[in-house]
């Protein structure tokens, strides 16, 4: 007797269904996909019981005739192939013709649609994989698909649902991703008691961002511009001539400033081609782009959107379509990663006081962080926690001043409720005052300084081309730090600045490991560095991960400016350091460098290794706290610190310089 026989066709579904139907969120995933792919403008999601008792998604796409309709439930029935060489340049969001059979076989299914030009819509009846009916039906153009009991007939599957707050969670983290990824589309999600999410056509992302997510979030985030390359252009050797065509890579979006830091990647959106995509890649690039700018172990807030020539992608490596392969990763990865670096170079803003936060609140920006975190995880890689504690709030705040946009009862968490507020700093929003109304200190040199006259009736500003209630003050940057005037130092550690923006204090060793970084890469990548030798060679004993790491990057160390050899079987003779390293140091830093590296990773790039090397050097080599300085010396480091790249945060993430801007001190004095 044969072993090997052939599985039956609802077997073979529920097989399919187990692959691609992992939870609600799932279901909703491929119905959500196939109404975009229809030319849906409105997209409706209704959900009973977190989608476990019923789905519903209806849409304004092109439909379905009655003969479709029916083929649609066949296994690998799709409008969107025709041969193989269409797997090769993916247009749409589905392609696998799996979703609804898959659907089918494990729940209760209705199917309702009508094509344009047909005069009456199809009804059709599954249940657990069966066909129960057809027939005519009079409906609107388009298609409203009904998922009732899911898994009822998997009831082992079933019992791996987590609770009804928790799955509504995953849908609307889902739905939110997809309303950010169309901008120009109309999403609707609403439960029995609320609605969730409402979110009419906008022209910009910004729009969208602030609809989701709120003018607080908005404010924390910083623009990606566009940014294009040619990329087989860039790879292509010789060069392509003017008649090749070169496929044309262009990243956009937004990223948080360095302060607004999350203990997790779920802030991190990535699509490509407006695909909600988990790539490891693109997660490798965004976490280079912020290396030395915020502390390991953090991770920054990332809408990114990547669009290329479909061949230029492969989307056929996941059966639920959330993994990519693309065909010239290095490129893509260095590209993203210089993309993200430009914007934050850009932008530099710099960190205001936990008081500007606090003060604004109690203007009238209500926080949409109110809850803990209640537990709830993305739906995929990439996204953002919905809080489940928002779902009981039955009174969602109003934003004076702000136009009425949809419920707050569940709405993905501020991007300010991150672990930057334990940090001690937050985020101000941004008014353009008269230079008159700003702050002022005596250009004869005096250290005194006084209020200009109290500001009235300031005008309201927009936020992304949207009408919003005035913003706080403006945000401070890297210009702002060139004009500082020195008053002084607190506890010989901080150096108290002024200017027409605010008060600021900068943390005087940070900001001088941040100068001397910068001068150190620059520097290495100009050539090498000089060292000075020590007087009496240091001797070192390594362990022997720290002695593999040596014998590993001996020569970059060299480069560096130090001078070492191996003098017996583990022991190492250091005679000559990095230039500003006194012998006392040079142990502690040669030990740090080698720990680090064995920590992160001995398959290290030239590059991350440099600047590895480069604040751990200028950490040691910096100007130290609780060490008094001349006007002269904190007038140098000021001035040298504007030239910097990344003024904002050290090396290792920590912040530079805090501002306390002029309207925040105006409202401490109740004088606004």
């Amino acid at each position: 007797m044969s072993r090997i026989r052939i599985l039956p066709e609802t077997v073979a579904n529920k097989i399919a269904a187990g692959e691609v139907i992992e939870r609600p969120a799932s279901v909703v995933k491929e119905l959500l996909e196939n109404a975009l792919d229809a030319g849906a403008r409105s997209v409706r999601i209704e959900t009973e019981s977190g989608g476990k008792r019923l789905i519903r998604v209806i849409d304004d796409g092109c439909g379905m005739n009655h003969d479709d309709a029916l083929l649609a439930f066949e296994r690998h029935a799709t409008s969107k192939l025709r041969t193989a060489d269409d797997l090769l340049s993916i247009a749409t969001l589905g392609f696998r013709g799996e979703a609804l059979p898959s659907i089918a076989a494990i729940s209760r299914l209705l199917l309702e649609t009508r094509d344009a030009d047909e005069g009456e819509g199809t009804r059709i009846e599954f249940a657990g994989g069966k066909l129960l009916g057809v027939k005519p039906a009079g409906v609107p153009v388009g298609t409203s698909i009904s998922v009732a009991d899911i898994f009822y007939a998997v009831p082992a599957r079933r019992k791996f649902l987590k609770s009804e707050t928790t799955e509504l969670g995953h849908i609307a983290s889902l739905v939110t991703h997809y309303a950010l990824a169309h901008p120009d589309r109309h999403f609707l999600l609403k439960t029995q008691s609320q609605e969730i999410l409402n979110c009419s056509p906008v022209e910009k992302l910004a729009d969208r961002v602030y609809q989701i997510f709120g003018r607080q979030a908005l404010d924390e985030l910083t623009e990606i511009p566009p940014t294009e390359a040619a990329v087989r252009s860039a790879i292509s050797e010789p060069p392509l001539e003017p008649e090749e065509r070169a496929a044309t890579l262009r990243v956009s979006g937004f990223t948080s400033r360095p302060e607004v830091q999350r203990s997790n990647r779920n802030g991190i959106y990535i699509f490509v081609n407006r695909r909600l995509v988990r790539d490891r890649l693109l997660l490798h690039a965004i976490s280079e782009a912020y290396r030395n700018i915020v502390p390991p172990g953090v991770f920054p807030v990332v809408l990114l959107f990547l669009d290329m020539p479909y061949e230029e992608v492969d989307v056929n490596v996941h059966p639920a379509k959330i993994e990519v392969r693309f065909r010239h990763p290095q490129f893509v990865h260095d590209f993203t990663r210089d993309a993200l670096r430009q914007a934050l170079s850009v932008a530099r803003p710099i960190p205001v006081f936990p008081a500007a936060r606090a003060a604004t609140a109690a203007g009238g920006a209500a926080t949409l962080s109110a809850a803990t975190n209640g537990g709830s995880t993305a739906f995929a890689a990439g996204a953002a926690a919905i809080d489940p504690a928002y779902l009981s709030s039955a009174n969602p705040g109003v934003i004076p001043g702000v136009p009425p946009g949809p419920p707050r009862a569940m709405i993905p968490r501020s991007f300010g409720d991150v672990a930057s507020a334990a940090e001690g700093f937050e985020l101000s929003g941004a008014p353009n005052r008269p230079i008159s109304q700003r702050l002022q200190f005596d250009p004869t040199g005096a250290s005194d300084f006084s209020l200009g006259p109290q500001e009235s009736g300031a005008p309201a500003v927009a936020a992304a081309g949207i009408g919003v209630a005035e913003t706080p003050g403006a945000l401070p940057s890297v210009e702002d730090i060139a004009d500082l005037k020195p008053l002084g130092q607190v506890n010989s550690s901080f150096i108290v600045a002024v200017n027409g923006e605010g008060l600021w204090i900068i943390d005087q060793h940070v900001a001088h490991e941040r100068v001397l970084f910068e001068q150190h890469l620059r520097a290495r990548r100009n050539g090498e560095l000089g060292g000075q030798r020590l007087l009496v060679p240091l001797i070192v004993e390594l362990n022997p991960r720290q002695l593999a790491i040596f014998e590993q990057i001996g020569e970059e160390l060299r480069a560096n400016g130090f001078e070492a050899e191996l003098m017996g079987a583990r022991s190492v003779a250091i005679q000559a350091a990095p230039a500003g390293i006194n012998s006392g140091d040079a142990e502690k830093l040669l030990y740090e460098i080698l720990d680090g590296i064995a920590r992160e990773n001995q398959a290290i790039s030239i590059d991350s290794l440099q600047a590895k090397i480069a604040a751990s050097t200028s950490c040691h080599a910096a100007i130290k706290v609780n060490t008094p300085l001349d006007p002269a010396k904190m007038e140098w480091l000021l001035g040298e610190l504007a030239k910097t790249e990344y003024p904002m945060s050290c090396p290792h993430g920590r912040p530079v310089v805090l501002r306390y801007s002029v309207r925040e001190i105006e409202r401490a004095f109740k004088r606004i």
